[in-house]
């Protein structure tokens, strides 16, 4: 199966372990982005992954490009030119304590890209799916519309196209985003979403859910994704449902509703070593099992097992295989040592 996946690969600065910002004056500088994340984890099960942005011609840039190279990651699409590649900065939460990411990204290369600058037509050649995620429009209106062009293309080239809506309040409003995704929707195959994406981009609610209390009504989610399919004459919409006990432990899963039935994953207790690419994984992990031809229902425990992984692995990138996937997918969560 062949991905193709548009967005913003960023710097990502962090303090060690789990000090805060400037309590030492060190930052670990590593890459990540939501569509980049899917397409490593993409190439990581075997899959070829296509990422498309646009970076500047300076020694970062081209050592995220190599990064992403290094992966099995096709970067022959990556646009060259402006004046600098977005940051984000990331402090790990514990305990009470809440992670906290700040965004230094306004004026990058991605932001002020044109049409001019993206052959979709030869992008989308041999292409299956095409995924994006609600953070990439958010970044501009020109942005949004060059995600919309996109979108038009990969359908009238008979690719798939899937998006996870990733609603982020540091860059745009509800109102925009509603707006803004509203127009692109119809030409999505696949949303990805979680109770607060729902709810702050189209207003549909999950029942009896509290986020911030852990509490989630499961009984609520088939009604938001039945919703949010016969609005937008969606084939499926999964919904990722987390419990935060706190910023350490988590019980992840998901559900999936497609032909008018709902399914739901195992949940996994998780604690947490980096939470950053967590969505992002799960969103791979259902592309790359939809891909092999696997139900609903299979592919959806595949891409919660993806995801319960990556809660473990250090920076954006999901460094996991499909085999180790599979291992967790089947029974094996004991984190025994493998000799």
């Amino acid at each position: 199966m062949k991905v193709v996946t548009f967005g913003e690969i960023m710097l990502r600065l962090a303090p060690e372990g789990y000090l805060r910002f400037l309590q030492e004056p060190r930052f670990e500088a590593t890459f990540g982005g939501g569509e980049a994340n899917v397409a490593v984890s993409l190439a990581n099960f075997g899959d070829e992954a296509e990422f498309v942005t646009k970076l500047p011609q300076n020694d970062i840039a081209d050592a995220a490009i190599r990064q992403l190279r290094g992966f099995g990651v096709g970067v022959d699409h990556i646009a060259r030119g402006g004046d600098r590649m977005g940051i984000y900065f990331c402090e790990k939460g514990a305990s009470m304590r809440p992670s906290k990411v700040i965004y230094d990204r306004a004026g990058s290369s991605i932001s002020e890209a044109e049409t001019g600058d993206f052959d979709w037509e030869s992008i989308f050649e041999g292409a299956d799916m095409f995924h994006f995620t609600g953070i990439t429009p958010a970044l501009g209106s020109n942005v949004a519309g060059l995600t919309l062009q996109a979108a038009k293309a990969a359908k009238k080239a008979g690719v798939k196209v899937s998006c996870d809506l990733n609603y982020r309040k540091k860059l745009w409003d509800r109102q925009t985003a509603r707006k803004t995704m509203t127009e692109i929707m119809p030409y999505v195959d696949i949303l990805i979403a979680n109770e607060e994406d729902a709810y702050d981009v189209f207003g549909i609610s999950a029942g009896e859910s509290d986020v911030e209390g852990g509490k989630l009504d499961t009984a609520g989610y088939e009604s938001v994704a039945r919703q949010l399919a016969d609005k937008f004459g969606l084939e499926a919409v999964a919904i990722t449902l987390r419990q935060s006990i706190s910023a350490n432990d988590n019980i992840w899963g998901a559900m999936i509703y497609a032909g008018g039935q709902a399914h739901f994953s195992k949940s996994y207790p998780v604690r947490i070593v980096d939470r950053v690419g967590g969505g992002d994984s799960f969103g791979a992990g259902l592309l790359h099992a939809l891909g092999q031809g696997r139900t609903y229902a299979d592919a959806l425990e595949f891409a919660v097992a993806a995801s319960a992984l990556k809660h473990t692995v250090e920076g954006d990138f999901n460094r996991v295989s499909e085999a180790e996937v599979e291992a967790l997918k089947n029974g094996n969560s004991s984190g025994r040592v493998q000799r």
